[in-house]
């Protein structure tokens, strides 16, 4: 075998390993996140590798399954290496029916409730973001994709206040080619801590995620998980 043939067929080994995931669809099944999971972490196991493919990949996250019976995770956007984030963890907990998730920040403990998973983690856990409040769900839908300005920037409306009901869209706005983020679970646990109170938020296109304070300054997320193709080539 040819070193072309080789490398052309360690490429195809390495995108042959990947389920698609679509997280915090809508409830008519349509919209969400897309998410990357590898579920044999051990045939990448180094950090330039993982961030290579996740790059190549470009979802907003690709997630790597170091240990399936303990749902040890290492989660990598296009550009760098995340100790959280909610949609890969909420996807992957999904797709390999979990009870705990175990990604570089901590525990995170996983339910099932009809058609939703739902995590529990810690708002402190999610990377910094610049929550920005507008005037109006309308606001929101104007606002160009992305607005000018630097770092990571969420902003939200209220569609209805007393209902709890958010309209939000997120700009990760850091050179990596993904211009918005169309389901962001770390920014809304930030969100929900703010607020002190249980959201239902629409993001994106028609993304949902739904969210809930818990005892100890912990949340819950929560959102429905579709798979949309397994081992892709």
């Amino acid at each position: 075998m040819t070193a072309t043939s080789t490398n052309n067929a360690a490429a195809t080994a390495t995108v042959a390993e990947i389920d698609v995931l679509s997280v915090f669809c809508g409830a008519d099944g349509r919209h969400g996140n897309l998410l990357g999971v590898v579920r044999e972490g051990r045939h990448h196991p180094d950090r330039a590798g993982r961030q290579a493919l996740a790059a190549e990949l470009g979802y907003s996250e690709t997630v790597f399954v170091d240990d399936p019976d303990r749902g040890v995770v290492d989660i990598y956007t296009p550009g760098l290496r995340l100790p959280f984030a909610g949609h890969p963890l909420v996807g992957a907990a999904w797709l390999l029916d979990l009870e705990a998730v175990n990604p570089p920040a901590g525990e995170v403990w996983v339910r099932q409730d009809g058609e939703f998973t739902w995590i529990t983690a810690r708002p402190e856990w999610a990377p910094p973001r610049t929550l920005e409040q507008y005037a109006s769900a309308a606001e929101v839908d104007a606002l160009p994709a992305p607005p000018p300005g630097e770092g990571w920037l969420y902003a939200w409306a209220w569609e209805d206040e007393a209902a709890g009901r958010v309209r939000a869209r997120a700009f990760p706005r850091r050179g990596d080619g993904i211009v918005e983020d169309e389901a962001t679970g770390a920014a809304a646990l930030l969100l929900t801590a703010r607020l002190g109170r249980a959201l239902n938020i629409t993001q994106g296109r028609g993304s949902q995620l739904i969210t809930a304070p818990g005892p100890d300054g912990t949340i819950e997320l929560g959102g429905r998980v579709r798979l949309l193709s397994e081992h892709i080539r």
